[in-house]
């Protein structure tokens, strides 16, 4: 059965709906709020992050989505991340909630609450509140409402970030099979180190399938998708990664981990696999996309460690951005990231669309083309093949460059 990538995002499965407006959060003259809504009470499964310091809409989806509660809605707002607010922020969660249910004829606590941008102040719940009370009468499931949701989410990322497919799955009537959606957003541009998956992430899907493997879905597929993504080392207090199904595709109930099931696995694999590299391209000052493949590894872990240490080297990250082939820095990232290998059996390879050149076997760093690296490195998508010649084990990480606009973005960023 074929996965086709379609045309949308959150608002490509049937029984979403999504709204946004300029509440005047942080920012003016330009869209800081999302409202998303479900038609019918949805399954919700999430992924939080494993900081220590919990945002307090953090702390409200946890208690939702550890409770099997059904989902109706989730309310967004950019610009202030209501974290390290203590007992207030909690209250302005309830608060929210409350005024979302009441405008909306659902119960409070089917609303989840998600919120990004500066650590400290309190959110402003009279803006919060006229932003509902706004968006509530523009909910639509259109594809432009789902982009317009994924804009309004937006910190410094300088582009949105949506995906979507489409597969198909038996019926549950028994006969033939029926088309099953998924699609989502997410934003996240700085403070992305996931321990989790560093972001606000939406995702939705039609597919009629048991809430228990809906979270086992999720949390499988984000350790390789957004758990392999880093800009800077920094692990938000924010991280928020909502799964939502309506179950209106009308499928077969998935209730087992059958081949149906790893469809679905596959499905939400592409879609936030899709997302997790497109924030990476988007990291804040970035001017290159850096992935690292790990393959022949002895263990998957161990191979996940190699690629992110390669990504997430200051070192690295600087010599892409000054194009400088100094193939030292990838090798030293592999060998402090903690796994054990041969450094004679290492195999490096650099390539882009215009070639690749080895730069590092037999022990030994090799002569390469200097003018032949530098066109590559020259492309925006820069890419470290590591054979590790050991075991049967891979795994891929995504990164970006550091610039100068890196510190300019964030030495100013809360004015």
């Amino acid at each position: 059965m074929k996965i086709r990538n379609i045309t949308g995002g959150f608002t490509s499965a049937k029984g979403f709906k999504a709204a946004s407006c300029q509440a005047g959060i942080k920012y003016q003259n330009r869209l800081d709020m999302a409202l998303l809504f479900t038609e019918v009470p949805c399954a919700a499964a999430g992924t939080f992050t494993s900081n220590k310091v919990k945002a307090a809409p953090v702390l409200w989806d946890m208690d939702i989505v550890k409770s099997g509660k059904p989902v109706r809605a989730v309310v967004v707002n950019t610009g202030i991340a209501n974290a390290g607010t203590g007992e207030e922020g909690l209250r302005l969660c309830r608060e929210t909630a409350a005024f979302t249910a009441d405008t909306l004829g659902i119960p409070a606590d089917a609303v989840l609450v998600g919120s990004t941008g500066v650590i400290g102040p309190n959110v402003p719940l009279e803006r919060i509140t006229a932003g509902v009370a706004a968006m509530a009468g523009t909910l639509s499931d259109s594809a432009e409402a789902g982009t317009s949701a994924s804009r309004a989410i937006m910190t410094t990322d300088t582009v949105n970030k949506e995906s979507a497919v489409a597969f198909e799955l038996p019926a549950a009537s028994g006969e033939g099979a029926v088309t099953v959606r998924l699609g989502g957003m997410s934003k996240g541009s700085g403070m992305i180190h996931p321990n989790m998956c560093t972001m606000l992430g939406y995702l939705s899907t039609d597919c009629a399938i048991a809430p228990p493997l809906l979270q086992k879905a999720l949390s499988a597929v984000v350790k390789d998708t957004f758990n392999m993504i880093t800009v800077d080392g920094d692990t938000s207090t924010n991280d928020t990664l909502i799964l939502l199904s309506s179950g209106l595709a009308g499928n077969r109930l998935i209730d087992e981990e059958d081949e149906n099931y790893e469809l679905f696995c596959a499905a939400l694999f592409t879609v936030c696999h899709d997302l997790a590299r497109r924030m990476a391209s988007d990291g804040e000052g970035a001017t290159h996309l850096i992935e690292t493949h790990v393959f022949h590894a002895d263990t998957k872990e161990n191979a996940r460690v190699l690629a992110r240490s390669v990504v997430g080297s200051s070192l690295v990250k600087a010599m892409i951005y000054g194009k400088d082939a100094n193939c030292g820095r990838v090798l030293c990232a592999l060998g402090y990231a903690g796994p054990d290998f041969d450094p004679a059996k290492l195999v490096i390879t650099m390539s882009g669309k215009s070639g690749d050149v080895c730069f590092y076997k037999d022990g030994c760093v090799q002569r390469f083309d200097e003018e032949k690296a530098l066109r590559i490195l020259s492309e925006h998508d820069v890419r470290f093949d590591c054979d590790m010649n050991m075991g049967e084990a891979e795994a891929a990480a995504w990164g970006c460059d550091l610039t100068y606009d890196y510190v300019k973005i964030n030495g100013d960023y809360r004015t």
